[in-house]
C-alpha cells in the first residue's frame, strides 16, 4: 500500500500515540526501532521506519510484512485486522480519523487554529512558522496568553501533544492539552480571512 495513503497515515499517527513522541528524528526512529523489538521481540530497521515517515526517500509502497508487524505493535492480529478496525467504525468516526486533523507543515504563518476541550475550555493559536505557535487567546485553560510551544499535528478527539511549551519564568516542557476525552473543537482560521475551516 502507497505510504501517503489515509490508511497509513493513521496507522503512525497510532503508533506515535502509543509510545507518547513524534517520531520525526533519528533518535526517535532508533527508540521505536527499540520499543517494537522490547514488545515483540522480532526487529525492524530504523531505514524501513525513515522510508515508512517519509523521513528518507524510498520505494512509495510499503511491505505488508513490516505493515503486519506495526499494527501488531499497537495491538492487531495483523495489517487486515486493523484496515477492518478503520471499515467497522461508522461514517462519523472514520471521517474524523482520516480527514480531521490539521498539520502544521501545511500551515502559513499568521494562521489561526481554535481549539476545545472538555471542560468548557477553549485557545487560540497563531502560528509563528517551524512548528511553533502563541496562545493569542485562552479560557479555563493552563495555558495562558503570550506562551509558546511546539506542535506537529492536531487531531479532532485526540489529545493534543505539545512539546517546548514556554511559560514566563518556567524552563520548557512538555505538554498535554484533553488528556482524557481529546479536542471537542478544531477549527482553522486562514491569515488574512474570515473563513473558517471547521473541523468539528
Amino acid at each position: 500500500m502507497d505510504k501517503k495513503s489515509p490508511e497509513i497515515t493513521e496507522l503512525r499517527h497510532r503508533i506515535e500515540l502509543s509510545i507518547n513522541r513524534k517520531v520525526k528524528t533519528p533518535t526517535d526512529f532508533d527508540y521505536l526501532s527499540g520499543a517494537v523489538w522490547e514488545q515483540l521481540h522480532e526487529t525492524i530497521s530504523t531505514s524501513t521506519l525513515k522510508r515508512l515517515w517519509g523521513y528518507v526517500d524510498g520505494a512509495s509502497r510499503t511491505r505488508n510484512s513490516t505493515l503486519n508487524l506495526l499494527s501488531r505493535f499497537i495491538g492487531y492480529g495483523d495489517w487486515d485486522d486493523f484496515l477492518k478496525e478503520l471499515d467497522n467504525e461508522n461514517d462519523v468516526q472514520s471521517e474524523m480519523i482520516l480527514t480531521q486533523h490539521i498539520e502544521s507543515q501545511h500551515l502559513k504563518e499568521g494562521d489561526m487554529i481554535e481549539v476545545g476541550w472538555q471542560p468548557n475550555r477553549h485557545c487560540l493559536f497563531r502560528y509563528m512558522g517551524n512548528r511553533t505557535f502563541v496562545v493569542e487567546k485562552a479560557s479555563n485553560s493552563k495555558l495562558r496568553v503570550g506562551n509558546t510551544f511546539m506542535c506537529s499535528l492536531f487531531v479532532f478527539g485526540e489529545p493534543l501533544y505539545i512539546e517546548n511549551l514556554i511559560q514566563e519564568g518556567h524552563p520548557p516542557i512538555a505538554f498535554v492539552v484533553g488528556n482524557k476525552n481529546g479536542l471537542t473543537l478544531l477549527e482553522l482560521v486562514k491569515s488574512g480571512s474570515t473563513s473558517h475551516e471547521d473541523m468539528r
